[in-house]
């Protein structure tokens, strides 16, 4: 990367997109209060969790920055903030260089938490290696290159495997050396909500990304029906933690996260409502904060259970 005076860092903050964070820890957030309420964690494994989950958001956010601005997705019909390449704040080079360095400080820390975790246990180890070379793989290919599947309808798929239940699943298993069935209930609402997310952003992006022939979920299902879908992600999440509480039956103060479910009804009220793609653009920030709280309470209900 070039120099780092204070504009150029403001520049690359802004690449980095920290408003996305929040939905990235929730699923390690999740899959970390379910393996202390097993009673078998560790704080080291839930810090690099933490630290390789982020930098895999971020390494995402530099590779879309960078492969939206190659495509010509990223211009003035574009709805969203002005991303760093497109506005000519960082040159194409340099997020190259940025997408290199993030993806090598991905794979020290995914390398670093495979050992904490699986350091006695070479099959598991192994997969886990193949997951996060893979997790890289598809954080960079998601919108660079020729085949960005991105671009061919597949981002909600690796949104809701990688943010989801990778996130999720993985995070417990390297705390505890287990997966029960159940367990895959909240790692499937984690995935749907951040699902969501990324079907807002499309919703608000359809018209410019139809122009240039990025098929998201979104432009294929039009208007109306990416409504019904976005509705049909929170519900079915919602459904599926309330079935775990049901099924793990651990008490009242278990359901402490249900104080969140009146924020997300009103926001899919209001979305269903705007005609204004525009307007679309808050409530991306919006769910991934509800998703952070929603994830931090059910924890803490857990906990408290």
């Amino acid at each position: 990367m070039s120099e780092l005076n204070p504009s150029k860092f403001v520049s690359w903050v802004k690449a980095a997109r920290l408003r996305t964070l929040p939905l990235a820890l929730s699923s390690v957030m999740v899959g970390s209060f379910l393996a202390i309420k097993s009673g078998t964690y560790s704080t080291t494994v839930i810090g690099f969790s933490v630290l390789t989950t982020l930098l895999l958001q971020i390494l995402s956010n530099f590779a879309n920055d960078y492969g939206d601005a190659e495509k010509g997705t990223d211009n003035e019909n574009r709805l969203g903030p002005v991303r760093t390449v497109q506005s000519g704040e960082i040159s194409k080079p340099e997020m190259r260089r940025g997408i290199l360095i993030t993806g090598a400080l991905s794979l020290i820390s995914g390398l670093l938490l495979i050992y904490f975790g699986l350091k006695s246990s070479f099959i598991p180890a192994l997969i886990f290696f193949v997951l996060g070379v893979a997790s890289i793989a598809a954080a960079i290919k998601y919108v660079v290159g020729k085949n960005a599947y991105g671009y061919q309808g597949f981002g909600d798929a690796f949104v809701f495997i990688f943010f989801g239940l990778v996130g999720v699943l993985g995070s417990y298993y390297l705390n505890t050396h287990s997966l029960p069935l159940i367990i895959w209930l909240p790692a499937i609402t984690i995935g749907l909500f951040s699902t969501g997310v990324l079907n807002l952003n499309n919703m608000r992006d359809t018209e410019n990304d139809q122009l240039s022939r990025k098929i998201t979920v979104a432009v294929r299902l039009g208007r109306r029906k990416s409504v019904v879908y976005h509705m049909s992600l929170i519900t079915i999440g919602w459904l599926c933690a309330i079935i775990f509480s049901v099924l793990t039956d651990n008490g009242v103060s278990q359901y402490i996260y249900v104080i969140t479910l009146p924020v997300f009804i009103l926001d899919l009220i209001k979305i269903a409502k705007i005609e204004n793609p525009r307007m679309l653009d808050p409530y991306l920030k919006r769910l991934a904060l509800s998703t952070l709280v929603f994830s931090m309470l059910f924890g803490i209900g857990l906990l408290m259970s």
